[in-house]
């Protein structure tokens, strides 16, 4: 039976924090307005499927208020660590908050932009957001989601006529407007910026506001260490997805970190092909700070900055005792993820920890293709095609019991579905040259097709 079509229901509940956490901004006006990327998937989720093209792009390209919530879109206000370095110039300066509204779960959502123009955070930036970077990010969180990862969505991309001059692509280049879907764009960052100028009162307000919209909680006298402890498993979460992914975001600082644990904000992302742990994303990541086996450490890290920015309302003593728990919640999130994409189902904590432990070593050790060994281990069998090196781990998998529908989906009976950085750039290149856009519509669909296999075949989380 069809489920029944979700109804749209607006919501405003960011204005209860008042204008001390965003400043009302404008979009820019746009050239042209170019219908690239619609995500129906993700509109039928909170009643916005129904749109007709030019409604769309009245409300996702030129930023019409949509019904009901906000009139006006915000900049919030945030600043953070970058590169471990604290930066107080910061905030939305290419993006802003333009809708809230319920799911299909009652969440709350938020309608984010990215490439909407300047607002009083762009410093010496134009506002504006690369064609490609929009396409690069839609394919992110596609692969992400199938891959059962927590990540933003990607709502929209439209094309929007102007030619930017960029220092790392070849320029001019053209630009997208892109409207994200996301559980909350509040980050550690807007924690961070309250105790940088000392306001325990908007401390507090934020506080309240997270636990109570975005974990359905009212606030009680510990509400900075509850708070803390949902960041933690989240983002303990959020950094075990993206081992088992094989997945390096390249730009783990803490305004890049929300509290919900949801990834988000995607520059220069890759998939490690193999079980690298020293694979970085960014160019300029020169020490291998947010390196793919380095990025656990690196969001505790930022974990550890909403603890420090909490101080100012709450006793340290707590908040430590919480922070010394994201060890424990991220090696049982990893075992599970794991397992997850493996398609079994978990046993007991000590017995996962040691699976993973047998497997780690020789994928690292024999640079088998991630994407290769997941597909071809799906269901806890290895092929003979996998040498003595792979006896341990054989017999440790051959423990498990494969969750129902082990390998029925059509999925399983082709080859494993990628998105290594040549195959970004060849999809780009398309889009580039020719404007053609069949790779990069065929290859979301691959990718939808992959995910449908794994939630009919792994189990639950």
């Amino acid at each position: 039976m069809p489920a029944a079509p979700q109804a749209y229901r607006p919501e405003t509940a960011i204005l209860e924090l008042g204008d001390a956490f965003y400043d009302l901004v404008a979009a820019a006006d746009f050239p042209q307005t170019i219908l690239r990327f619609r995500n129906d998937r993700a509109a039928a989720e909170v009643g916005l499927d129904s749109l007709t093209v030019a409604e769309w792009i009245a409300h996702f390209g030129r930023f019409a208020p949509l019904p009901g919530t906000l009139q006006q879109p915000l900049a919030l206000r945030y600043h953070g660590h970058q590169f471990r370095v604290y930066n107080p110039d910061i905030g939305d300066g290419r993006g802003f908050l333009f809708a809230q509204m319920r799911d299909g779960a009652n969440r709350l959502m938020d309608l984010g932009t990215k490439g909407s123009g300047q607002t009083p955070y762009s410093r010496f930036g134009d506002g504006r957001l690369t064609l490609k970077g929009g396409v690069r990010e839609v394919l992110a969180t596609e692969m992400l989601e199938a891959l059962g990862v927590s990540t933003s969505r990607s709502f929209s991309l439209i094309e929007t006529g102007e030619a930017l001059e960029r220092g790392d692509e070849p320029s001019p280049t053209r630009s997208a407007v892109l409207v994200r879907l996301s559980h909350s764009h509040i980050r550690i960052g807007m924690f961070q910026r309250l105790a940088y100028f000392r306001e325990a009162d908007n401390l507090r307000a934020l506080t309240a506001y997270v636990l109570r919209h975005l974990y359905d909680e009212e606030p009680g006298e510990d509400a900075p260490v509850r708070l803390l402890d949902l960041v933690v498993q989240r983002t303990a979460r959020l950094a075990a997805s993206y081992m088992a992914a094989g997945f390096v975001h390249g730009v783990l600082n803490s305004d890049n970190i929300n509290v919900t644990g949801e990834s988000f904000d995607y520059g220069p992302w890759r998939f490690n092909p193999t079980w690298d742990p020293a694979f970085t994303a960014a160019y300029f990541d020169h020490q291998g700070l947010y390196a793919f086996g380095r990025q656990p450490e690196a969001i505790h890290w930022d974990a550890m900055q909403l603890a420090v920015a909490l101080r100012p309302i709450c006793e340290a003593e707590p908040l430590i005792a919480v922070l010394d728990t994201f060890g424990d919640h991220y090696q049982r999130a990893v075992s599970n993820a794991i397992l997850w994409r493996l398609g079994l189902t978990p046993r007991d904590p000590d017995s996962d920890r040691a699976l993973v432990q047998t497997i780690e070593p020789v994928l690292r050790g024999t640079a088998t293709l991630i994407d290769r060994f997941f597909f071809d281990a799906f269901g806890g069998v290895l092929p003979d095609s996998y040498g003595e090196e792979w006896t341990d781990a054989r017999a440790a998998l051959a423990t498990y019991a494969p969750h129902i529908n082990r390998r029925s989906h059509p999925y399983w009976s082709g080859e494993p579905c990628s998105m290594l950085i040549d195959e970004v750039e060849s999809i780009w290149s398309a889009i580039d040259e020719n404007d053609d856009w069949a790779p990069f519509h065929a290859k979301i669909a691959a990718i939808r097709t992959m995910g449908e296999a794994l939630a009919d075949a792994a189990p639950t989380r």
